[in-house]
């Protein structure tokens, strides 16, 4: 089997790698795998920049091929925040619930057609002495006023997904893989797996 690093410590984004990459016959290792590795602080002011910077700095320690991502949620109506912040939007122990909560309570009078959002993902492909590889995904939809489902992580219980009438959290994993900003940037990269193994 194909191995694939992806930098992140992050059990529910290691999670969808997993689901992702394991049909196309690749076993998937994280930071978690790593743990003498330290965390690579995100100083970027962008999803790209961040997503290079973890993917580059491990690449370089282990000399392989490593896959990062970046991800958050831009609301329109908090001009683009939470945005790079999202992981660490209500402080930096990285609460999901406190997050949420802190986007409902800044939301709280803004009516339900100005809540539109995106997550957006930007993947980050290191390859050792060759130039890093990125590729960008969205996802659009509107922050509900409540929170909603058991799936997933992050903000996914106060995204609503129009098209498929559903808080992101209410969408099992196989639906989810399919349409999120993640699975967008991954379906770029599928395109041209072969030739970065």
């Amino acid at each position: 089997m194909k191995e694939i690093i992806i930098a992140t410590k992050n059990p529910g984004k290691a999670k969808e790698f997993v689901q992702m990459f394991e049909p196309l016959g690749y076993e998937v290792k994280t930071l978690l795998d790593f743990p003498e590795l330290e965390d690579v602080e995100e100083t970027g002011t962008t999803f790209e920049e961040n997503a290079k910077l973890k993917a580059e700095t491990i690449s370089n320690i282990l000399n392989k091929i490593v896959l990062s991502d970046d991800s958050g949620l831009m609301i329109d109506a908090l001009d683009g925040r939470p945005g790079v912040y999202s992981a660490r939007y209500a402080g930096e122990q990285k609460n999901d619930s406190d997050n949420m909560d802190k986007v409902l309570e800044e939301l709280k009078t803004v009516p339900s057609e100005d809540r539109t959002a995106r997550f957006c993902c930007t993947l980050a492909v290191a390859i050792p002495e060759k130039e890093s590889l990125t590729f960008t995904g969205a996802c659009e939809g509107v922050i509900m006023e409540e929170k909603k489902g058991t799936y997933g992580f992050g903000y996914d219980p106060i995204f609503y997904v129009v098209e498929e009438q559903k808080a992101m959290a209410e969408l099992p994993p196989e639906t989810k893989n399919k349409i999120s900003h993640r699975a967008k940037a991954i379906q770029q990269l599928k395109m041209q797996i072969q030739d970065i193994f």
